[in-house]
């Protein structure tokens, strides 16, 4: 029977929720689960945290191909096998990604914890396209987001060729990642890459198009998949 892993940062219960702790983070899993079920009403869904994988203190041989992991962190174990575990540990060096941006695309880059993104990108990777979602920014409250935001025209074409020039560097696998940077002026400054729909993408369900844990599970099991713009990019 297929399975798919939710892997989380933060205490699960028994019966797989989450503690009150982490309100996102049970908001995303729930999310991912409804994409899941409302997909394959026969997969086995098991939602574990990074701190359970270390307790196991065992390494798999080679992936289990009855498993599609799904990690909704950043906190992979570096000895996991799975498909993404080299996009998660290049996502995860938050320094040498900027780095490369850098030097090799020339746009301005966070410094340490200065000029942090506060708006977010999502790309889809397919086997055979990328395909652009609508910005997500910061919402009024602390922990709240919003989308979509206006972005001019103009800025939309460097965005989309930096997410473009730094995941094909990754040679990056199949999912829904979020790109995030900031603007200074009119210039686009990248912070970093994830390479999971982080907590921003929370508000895409309440956004009129699919949501973004659907196309994260889409992704995943390399399904076609619709524009995730109001009109496609």
């Amino acid at each position: 029977m297929r399975k798919a892993l939710i892997i989380v940062n933060a205490q699960v219960k028994a019966q797989g929720t989450m503690y009150p702790a982490s309100p996102a983070t049970e908001k995303m899993v729930m999310a991912l689960e409804a994409a899941i079920k409302a997909d394959s009403s026969s997969t086995q869904v098991e939602v574990m945290a990074t701190d359970s994988l270390w307790s196991k203190n065992a390494q798999p041989s080679k992936p289990d191909p009855d498993i599609i992991y799904c990690p909704l962190t950043i906190e992979v174990p570096n000895w996991l096998s799975f498909p993404g575990q080299k996009i998660y540990q290049d996502c995860k060096d938050v320094k040498a990604r900027r780095q490369w941006v850098d030097k090799m695309l020339g746009y301005k880059t966070s410094i340490r914890d200065a000029w942090l993104g506060d708006l977010w990108l999502p790309v889809a990777v397919t086997p055979r396209e990328l395909i652009y979602g609508e910005i997500i920014g910061e919402g009024a409250f602390p922990n709240s987001y919003e989308q979509p935001v206006s972005l001019k025209k103009s800025l939309l074409r460097p965005l989309h060729e930096l997410a473009q020039g730094l995941l094909e560097s990754l040679d990056a696998p199949p999912s829904l990642y979020l790109l995030q940077f900031r603007l200074k002026g009119q210039n686009i400054v990248f912070d970093r890459l994830w390479p999971f729909p982080a907590a921003p993408a929370i508000a895409s369900l309440t956004y009129s198009h699919p949501n973004l844990f659907s196309c994260y599970w889409q992704c995943l099991t390399h399904q076609n998949l619709p524009s995730l713009t109001a009109s496609p990019s």
